[in-house]
């Protein structure tokens, strides 16, 4: 255990991390800050305080898909740090690997259950080729804001670069 002395106080860094952990999966479950704060025994104001300091962004829902990109590591932590809520990029080898890994039916289901998957997000961006973009761009709701950036002219063989700035545009554009 990790223990911080304060004054005649002895401090768990680790019973601090499991109540954090409590108030947020709480929080997560669509229980209200009131609710939460009488179940933990602390104020509401704490849990406010405690959102607004770990608050990467508002709004709703971003998810990123794209491929083939040459700097996908990049552009992840770039999507981690803006606050995206989830991330698919792939490299031309990966997506290739993708395919040659498993059967035909198992790419059919690992596809079905990423589409069914990105559904439920407010707003997408899609990073591909021209033509790929407008088959992903029909396979979500109309009512989800979607935000395509072209790598491409289909087909696209072997890794584009995409600009990380350039991302960041589009994402703070979707964010308000």
């Amino acid at each position: 255990m990790d223990f911080v002395r304060i004054g005649d106080k002895m401090i768990s860094r680790e019973k601090i991390h499991e109540a954090i952990d409590a108030i947020l999966a709480r929080r997560s479950k669509g229980q209200s800050q009131s609710d939460v704060a009488a179940e933990m025994g602390v104020d509401r104001t704490f849990i406010s305080r405690l959102e607004t300091l770990g608050e990467l962004r508002k709004g709703g829902s971003i998810a990123l898909i794209g491929f083939p990109i040459a700097n996908c590591d990049e552009i992840r932590e770039l999507a981690k740090a803006e606050g995206i809520d989830f991330t698919f990029v792939m490299t031309d080898e990966e997506r290739w690997a993708f395919v040659r890994d498993r059967s035909g039916i198992e790419v059919l289901n690992e596809l079905m259950a990423l589409m069914t998957s990105i559904r439920r997000f407010d707003k997408i961006i899609f990073i591909g080729s021209d033509k790929r973009l407008e088959i992903m761009k029909g396979l979500v709701d109309r009512n989800t804001e979607v935000a395509t950036i072209v790598i491409g002219r289909s087909p696209v063989s072997g890794d584009v670069y995409l600009n990380p700035e350039s991302l960041r545009k589009v994402i703070q554009g979707l964010k308000g």
